[in-house]
């Protein structure tokens, strides 16, 4: 219980990275055909037009690993003190996020890309915190 104590902020910025990749992931999964023709549709007249289901199907497999990671970094921080994996999982958040926020901006959804600030902001937080 100390390390629960102890390590409650970094055990937070995991729960909500659990929750915001591990959600994100499972709904490109469950509504293949509706987020990629929505996303075919917002990338229509850029260069990534083309390979839209493929960028889809990398950033849906990392959201679920990073959603994964995070569970499998809560377990180590809580049962002992270790936090190696959930510094991989801010990491590997923080590159996703980078990814999404370069397709925003190649589609020049500046809003959407501002969006993707706070998220950041939280994971770039955990890696500060867990490094």
């Amino acid at each position: 219980m100390a390390n629960l104590t102890t390590n409650i902020t970094e055990i937070l910025i995991l729960l909500f990275i659990l929750i915001t990749f591990l959600q994100s992931g499972i709904d490109k999964a469950a509504d293949w055909n509706g987020n990629t023709g929505w996303l075919k549709d917002h990338f229509s007249e850029t260069i990534l037009s083309g390979v839209v289901p493929l960028m889809v199907g990398i950033i849906m497999i990392i959201e679920i690993i990073t959603g994964i990671l995070a569970i499998a970094a809560i377990f180590q921080i809580i049962a002992y003190n270790e936090p190696s994996f959930g510094l991989y999982t801010c990491v590997l958040a923080c590159v996703t996020l980078l990814m999404l926020l370069f397709g925003q901006r190649i589609a020049k959804d500046y809003a959407g890309a501002f969006t993707l600030t706070g998220y950041f902001v939280v994971s770039i937080f955990g890696v500060y915190l867990l490094s």
